[in-house]
């Protein structure tokens, strides 16, 4: 069973906000996280072919200057491909960037074995106190520290990922849960928040009548053995 706690964390910023018109990737961050810590990074610009508008390049920083040398999208995504391989993936508001990751893929016939999940609905369930559910304001929520710029993708991507280390702290805190799966996230990211606290407390006890089982198995082993 996949733990929670390792899967690639990406991030696109892009001409626009939807691939089916047009739109294309000029920038991927990513980074891997294994076993609640980051071990690799991805960061690459990407030539989409065609100039961006004043608006994107205010907003990320990225000019056409900058993307004029950059490799064309086909190549950088067939290296991303290659970087996240299998792992299960993560990103803020994932729909998003999983049409452009689909959309960018489908061009070059590459796919991703893994599975997507979303911090933003992950936040509003664990998080709901937050002021909001931005990764800017969660960032600040759970006290993180903050060394760049939002709106690049390689920042983006880990400031996602201190924010989903921190949320997965939380739940191990509160619910007493130290193997936190893939599965339960993703199910819980399809539970109302209303329901969620059932669920992790429902997980808890399982986790607890777990190890119970196997302190009398233990018990039992050296009666046995006597």
């Amino acid at each position: 069973m996949s733990n929670a706690n390792s899967l690639i964390v990406l991030d696109f910023e892009t001409t626009g906000l939807s691939p089916t018109m047009g739109d294309r990737a000029i920038e991927i961050g990513a980074v891997l996280i294994e076993n609640g810590a980051i071990t690799d990074r991805f960061q690459q610009l990407m030539n989409p072919g065609l100039r961006i508008s004043g608006f994107v390049e205010s907003y990320t920083g990225i000019s056409n200057t900058m993307l004029a040398d950059a490799k064309p999208c086909a190549q950088v995504m067939n290296e991303f491909a290659d970087f996240i391989g299998d792992h299960n993936l993560l990103a803020h508001n994932a729909s998003f960037d999983q049409r452009f990751l689909d959309a960018e893929l489908t061009r070059i016939n590459r796919s991703y074995g893994g599975k997507m999940i979303c911090s933003l609905l992950a936040a509003r369930r664990i998080f709901q106190h937050a002021p909001n559910h931005k990764l800017g304001t969660l960032v600040h929520y759970a006290g993180l520290a903050v060394e760049g710029n939002f709106h690049r993708a390689l920042f983006d991507a880990e400031m996602t990922a201190k924010v989903w280390l921190a949320m997965l702290e939380s739940i191990k805190q509160r619910y007493s849960l130290n193997n936190i799966s893939f599965a339960l996230m993703q199910k819980m990211c399809k539970t109302p928040k209303k329901s969620v606290q059932a669920l992790l407390n429902k997980e808890m006890n399982k986790e607890i009548n777990k190890d119970m089982n196997k302190k009398l198995h233990k018990e039992l082993h050296k009666e046995l053995i006597k």
